[in-house]
């Protein structure tokens, strides 16, 4: 019988199945190896690292909400597609506000504000804070940004707001001198106050200078100079005055004194007088007499008075 062989029917080799086999197991391990890649990349994203002196935040990606405990330094598992973390700093930080951007500010950071009589005035000065560990993931659900931004921003304003209601209060003269230091003292005040619910811990607020405008300035060390005038004046005053007293005490006494004397002497001369007697004289002119005869001319009567004899 006849084999009908149909037009274009060829029967498959055993060389061209094993290409489709090897197809097969080549598509196969590019396969593993899109695994074992996508493996290696998710294995170091399911670990996260949060630095020493720091606080980690965790995101849920999905429910856009923070976990309310912070995690410590270390090494922690989490899941990279649902989850994100956020750090913060825990350790002491210092924020300057300087108008010169060589002290550390960013650009041009002075606080401005307005004096009891309406005059400018503009300020350098630092806040130096901690972060509270517990309050750390509500303050990032309050601002959502990091922390730097969040100084240059929130604390920057609240600083102007405390400093405005201080100095508002007070005359410019005031503040540049006796009162710089209580103003510095209600400042860190009402800032501690207010930054407290955020987890910020106020450890130190500091007016580094104080800048008023010139024809202020020049009133305030015109009437420095008067004051000091006066005050040199009334010292001087207050000297002579005493001086005079010390001579006048000192003249006082030398009149007691000489008026002390005095009576004593006069004293002394109404006992004297009182003593001295013709007997007396007589006596003592004889302890003193040599036996001889005065010689006298005249009428003259010899000064010694010589006893009659009986």
């Amino acid at each position: 019988m006849d084999t009908i062989k149909m037009p274009g029917s060829k029967r498959p080799s055993a060389s061209s199945a094993g290409a489709s086999v090897g197809r097969l197991f080549r598509g196969m391990a590019w396969g593993w190896v899109a695994i074992a890649i996508v493996v290696l990349i998710s294995v170091p994203q399911t670990f996260v690292y949060v630095n020493p002196g720091h606080v980690g935040i965790v995101i849920h990606k999905l429910a856009g909400g923070v976990d309310a405990k912070p995690k410590g330094a270390g090494l922690h598992l989490r899941n990279p597609f649902t989850t994100g973390v956020e750090e913060y700093p825990i350790y002491m930080q210092t924020l300057l506000l300087a108008r010169d951007s060589r002290e550390g500010s960013q650009g041009n950071d002075e606080i401005n504000v307005n004096s009891m009589e309406g005059q400018p005035v503009s300020m350098d000065v630092s806040l130096s804070f901690e972060l509270e560990p517990s309050r750390a993931p509500l303050l990032y659900q309050t601002f959502r940004t990091d922390i730097e931004t969040i100084q240059h921003t929130y604390l920057k304003q609240a600083i102007r707001q405390a400093l405005q209601e201080v100095v508002g209060s007070e005359e410019i003269a005031a503040i540049l001198g006796p009162k710089k230091a209580q103003t510095v003292l209600q400042a860190q005040g009402l800032l501690s106050q207010r930054l407290a619910p955020y987890g910020f811990v106020v450890k130190q607020f500091t007016i580094n200078e104080i800048r008023a405008p010139g024809a202020v300035m020049d009133a305030i060390n015109a009437k420095n100079v008067m004051q000091q005038q006066a005050l040199t004046a009334q010292n001087e005053l207050q000297k002579n005055m005493y001086q005079a007293q010390g001579d006048s005490i000192k003249a006082a006494g030398r009149a007691k004194a000489i008026l002390a004397e005095a009576q004593a002497q006069a004293e002394a001369n109404r006992l004297l007088s009182q003593s001295i007697t013709n007997t007396l004289v007589q006596y003592e002119m004889t302890k003193r007499w040599d036996g001889k005869m005065p010689q006298v001319s005249g009428n003259a009567v010899p000064m010694i008075q010589l006893p009659a004899a009986q």
